[in-house]
């Protein structure tokens, strides 16, 4: 084939790069200028404002952007009544002090007075706004998680996205787990930045009016520096997020880290849950314990490696917040001792500086969780991104072209098929099935049967030539182990329609004409079908399943393999009488087989790839299965 070596070169470039793109935690890369010049741009390394605007573009254009919004705003809107009684918390503060100054009784009670109904409001606005904050949270999940869902089951993307490397793995972590700590992150550190810069806008001003009273006398003379609280304030804060940017930047890194390396050991837990019989059966358990130590390892590494970037973070933050509590006081006291401040003027000028400074130094005390935030973020947008830019992908690769053909027919008209790896498992394969016809694809193990099913069925792209087939809408894939959904048995058989599609009688009818008669009292019972069941009850349900839907194409790879020749002669009946007019395409390679179908295409081996070979009806009946072998 001699697109091949092109369809190659292109898909190893495509690949190498994403798989080089995740492991360096680059957020939203993919083919970074691998496949076309025009579109590098889009699979760079990208900055958060990128990222974080490609959520929100996607936000707007939701149906969920009214509800988050109006959260949102009322989220503002409670934030920026806080503030109005913040600063009246901090006037409160001068009186009250002065009248322990001045041993006033009366007005110490009125303050006391005073107090409680401004803690009373403040503390209804918080509230209120924990109230909101939280429900912001759900409902940025929520939108997020449905968001992701949607663009991830269309179409067979979930399975191409599985196949294009390190950036598609562990969709559950990034769907599930990334998604909840992105939407608390999120919600937590904006509402906390926005009430930093409320509270910055509100005290700055009254700070800066409160310098004029920190007075410097040197010989005599009386010096005053405009704003003299406010300049401390940000030279404070800007010496301490410098250290604090210089000593916890490496935390975004190791948080990605952290990440992967814990998706990874559940993808390794869940795969041996999974396969615990097979495991057990061959008496594996040592082995997996021993591959599962890696992970742990990895996991253990990683966290160690994130405590000792947290411990180092900590000296600036703990003591930058410890020499907090003194810095106020030491840079107002020429004031105090100048006689410009009150003990109730210096505690408001201390007030209104740590309210200040508190706004300054949120990037200090949330540092932690910004780098949390901004790894969670990048892992989000890149697996977004992947999902987004999938399709485009691929159009940039030599693939397989799929149209519908006019007369409802399927042709294959010189496909060639890819591997992942680069190989040409096919090279050339040009059939054409009509409707009625039941034909069977036979071949050795790894000649490409199974690639050639999935490429008919749309989910495998990458090679050339053209598939024409029929409306997918009549057309039903049976794989080797049918996919049994969590849920009833009766959701497992009418799958992928609801359980209520279908009479309980017509559920009951076909699971007897497969003979599964004896599970009928479990028809309704929640249960793990593919842990309870056998492969032949499995592919047997697969059948009824069949039998349910009705379709006009049918197309079997391997659906028969489980079962003895009395259940396979008995679903096989089935396109002889209920599915009479069905066309049938299978793929397998038991004996047997060919009785039920009136012609056979193989799949023969080539240094090339395979190459399909046609075989008359008449020397499939004579010649098998020594045709095959020496084919």
């Amino acid at each position: 084939m001699q697109s091949g070596n092109g369809v190659l070169r292109r898909w190893l470039k495509i690949r190498n790069s994403r798989s080089k793109d995740s492991k360096a935690g680059s957020g939203g890369r993919g083919a970074a200028g691998s496949t076309a010049s025009s579109r590098p741009a889009q699979y760079q390394g990208r900055s958060v404002a990128a990222e974080a605007g490609s959520l929100l573009r996607a936000l707007w254009r939701s149906r969920e952007r009214r509800r988050i919004g109006l959260l949102a705003a009322g989220i503002a809107a409670v934030l920026g009544a806080n503030m109005v009684g913040q600063v009246r918390l901090n006037a409160w503060h001068g009186a009250f002090f002065d009248a322990l100054q001045q041993k006033n009784l009366a007005v110490f009670g009125h303050q006391l007075l005073v107090f409680l109904a401004i803690v009373a409001i403040l503390l209804a606005f918080v509230v209120g706004q924990t109230w909101m904050q939280e429900m912001l949270k759900v409902r940025f999940r929520e939108w997020l998680t449905r968001h992701l869902l949607d663009q991830w089951l269309v179409g067979g993307r979930a399975y191409r996205l599985g196949l294009a490397g390190q950036i598609g793995v562990n969709p559950d972590q990034r769907i599930e787990e990334d998604t909840r700590k992105l939407a608390e992150l999120t919600a937590g550190l904006g509402v906390g930045l926005f009430q930093a810069l409320l509270l910055l806008v509100s005290f700055t001003g009254i700070l800066w009016a409160l310098s004029a009273n920190v007075v410097f006398v040197f010989d005599g003379e009386r010096l005053v520096i405009p704003g003299y609280m406010v300049w401390c304030a940000i030279l404070y804060a800007f010496a301490g997020s410098l250290m604090t940017w210089r000593v916890g930047a490496p935390l975004i890194k190791l948080n990605v880290e952290r990440y992967a390396r814990e998706a990874e050991l559940r993808f390794a837990l869940v795969r041996v849950s999974e396969s615990a019989e097979s495991v057990a059966l061959v008496g594996g358990e040592q082995d997996e314990r021993r591959q599962l130590e890696g992970n742990v390892q990895r996991v253990v590494t990683a966290m160690r490696r994130l405590s000792g970037g947290l411990s180092r973070l900590t000296w600036i933050t703990s003591g930058y917040g410890w020499v907090a509590i003194v810095v106020p006081i030491l840079v107002a006291s020429p004031g105090y001792f100048s006689g410009g401040l009150t003990i109730g003027g210096m505690m408001m000028v201390v007030g209104a500086f740590n309210q200040v400074q508190a706004s300054l130094r949120w990037f200090v005390d949330q540092f932690p969780s910004i780098a949390d935030w901004r790894a969670t973020l990048r892992r989000v947008s890149a697996f977004k991104a992947a999902i987004d830019t999938l399709d485009e992908i691929d159009d940039n690769v030599a693939s397989i072209r799929l149209v519908k053909d006019p007369e409802g027919k399927l042709v294959l008209d010189g496909v060639g098929i890819v591997l992942a790896d680069g190989r040409v498992i096919v090279s050339e394969a040009s059939a054409e099935i009509g409707r009625g016809e039941r034909v069977l694809i036979m071949g050795e193990s790894g000649s490409g049967k199974s690639t050639l099913f999935r490429a008919i069925a749309g989910l495998w792209r990458w090679g050339s030539g053209t598939i024409r087939h029929p409306d997918p809408a009549t057309m039903m894939f049976m794989p080797q182990r049918p996919y049994l959904p969590l849920g009833t048995l009766r959701a497992a058989v009418t799958y992928p329609d609801p359980p209520d599609t279908f009479e309980r009688g017509e559920v009951e009818a076909v699971m007897m004409r497969v003979g599964l008669g004896e599970l009928l009292p479990l028809l309704d019972t929640e249960d793990r079908a593919d842990k309870s069941l056998s492969l032949g009850q499995q592919q047997l349900l697969g059948f009824a399943r069949l039998l349910l839907h009705r379709p006009s194409w049918v197309f079997l790879d391997e659906a028969t393999s489980a079962l003895d020749e009395v259940n396979q002669r008995r679903v096989m009946s089935i396109f002889e009488l209920e599915l009479a007019g069905a066309t049938v395409l299978s793929i397998g390679h038991r004996p047997g087989l060919e009785a039920f179908h009136s012609r056979m295409l193989h799949l023969v081996r080539t240094p090339e790839g395979a190459i399909l070979h046609h075989t008359q009806p008449q020397e499939l009946v004579r010649g098998w299965p020594y045709l095959v072998l020496t084919s």
